[in-house]
């Protein structure tokens, strides 16, 4: 890793713990999130992966028998320092699901919400540019821009995530955290959401959770392979597929488990 990303830390993990209960589910997770790359984070079902996405913008918060220690910091602040609001944490990290959940609201009003109900903008041209911008950047604007006032729910499920990403990125946040984006879509909106993904890391750094090696492989610049609650190898893409250091990482990659 070069001298200039690793002044180029974006979310700083360090010592992170979860229990949910008695279960002690993430093991000292500590790890650096670079800026305007792309992290994937690979390993089998119930490893951790999502749960530590949820982390990084407090979403565990929602769930009373979860205990956290360790910290998140972004841009030298820990998100969970008592001072610190979890709300706010959203706004600047924002997150895209695994199945498309719009509003049961236009295409329009699923865009503006958030940045109408936060003050970020008024009704009026500055809320019309800002929809249309999110639009664009999220590659849906030329598919829908005649039909801005149907539900959001009548659009396919490939431009139902990019309307969740159009969404996501209004509010402008700086990290977009994706809990496997594409497993509800076909191959052809993967394609979309992946060719998507590597345009939007220019302005955001995005973690991704994925199944999919070959997705990994694709648009990942770093993974992070998690097995049983454990970080067991974090290190460029191409070296974790190629030549991994942990017996444990390349046994997976070569799906001798998983």
């Amino acid at each position: 890793m070069s001298k200039k990303e690793k002044n180029n830390i974006k979310v700083d993990v360090n010592e992170l713990n979860l229990w949910y209960g008695e279960n002690h589910a993430l093991h000292g997770i500590t790890v650096p999130l670079y800026e305007n790359k792309i992290t994937a984070l690979i390993g089998p079902s119930g490893c951790g992966k999502s749960t530590f996405l949820r982390c990084l913008n407090r979403m565990n918060d929602l769930i009373s028998i979860v205990k956290i220690d360790g910290s998140v910091v972004i841009d030298m602040k820990n998100v969970y320092d008592k001072d610190v609001d979890e709300v706010s944490v959203r706004k600047r990290v924002g997150m895209v699901f695994q199945q498309p959940n719009p509003f049961p609201k236009s295409i329009y009003d699923n865009v503006s919400y958030a940045p109408l109900k936060h003050g970020h903008v008024k009704k009026g041209k500055a809320c019309d540019e800002l929809v249309e911008k999110s639009l664009r950047d999220a590659g849906l604007w030329e598919e829908v821009k005649d039909k801005l006032n149907d539900p959001g729910t009548s659009l396919s499920g490939g431009q139902q995530q990019r309307l969740c990403i159009a969404r996501t990125i209004a509010v402008k946040p700086e990290v977009i955290l994706m809990d496997e984006p594409t497993s509800a879509l076909d191959p052809i909106s993967t394609e979309k959401i992946e060719a998507l993904m590597l345009e939007l890391k220019k302005k955001y750094t995005i973690i991704t959770v994925t199944h999919n090696m070959q997705q990994a492989a694709r648009v990942a610049d770093y993974t992070a392979f998690f097995h049983l609650g454990k970080l067991i190898e974090y290190d460029e893409t191409e070296t974790i597929f190629v030549n991994p250091k942990q017996k444990k990482t390349e046994d997976y990659i070569t799906g001798r488990f998983g």
